[in-house]
């Protein structure tokens, strides 16, 4: 029995939707809702590391169950009414070798 329960992120990821006449592919945003995800603040030390690394404010940590597929690098996410935006590589551990739900991890900025 789980006692942790992550809330639904909705994942904006682009999904090509033909070409133009020129040859370039036409993307459309497709929303995705992800299940279980752990929405943690951001420690003091990851928003200073980002910020002197990166020039980006993390402001919230995802953790992402297990088994998820999904390209978490540099897309639009919605949760708490608000638009964010991950960075950085998604950090992910052994999944035989974690014992609870999620195994990967992002972080996020407030996205206008």
């Amino acid at each position: 029995m789980t006692m942790i329960k992550g809330i639904t992120v909705i994942l904006v990821d682009k999904i090509s939707d033909g070409v133009d006449p020129f040859g370039t592919h036409i993307y459309r945003d497709a929303e995705i809702p992800v299940d279980n995800v752990l929405v943690t603040p951001s420690t003091t030390d990851d928003m200073v590391n980002q910020l002197n690394l990166t020039g980006k404010k993390a402001v919230y940590t995802l953790a992402i169950p297990k088994g998820d597929e999904h390209d978490w690098e540099d897309k639009e996410v919605r949760f708490f009414g608000q638009t964010w935006r991950t960075f950085g590589f998604v950090t992910q551990g052994i999944e035989r070798l974690i014992p609870l739900d999620w195994n990967k991890k992002v972080m996020v900025e407030r996205y206008e």
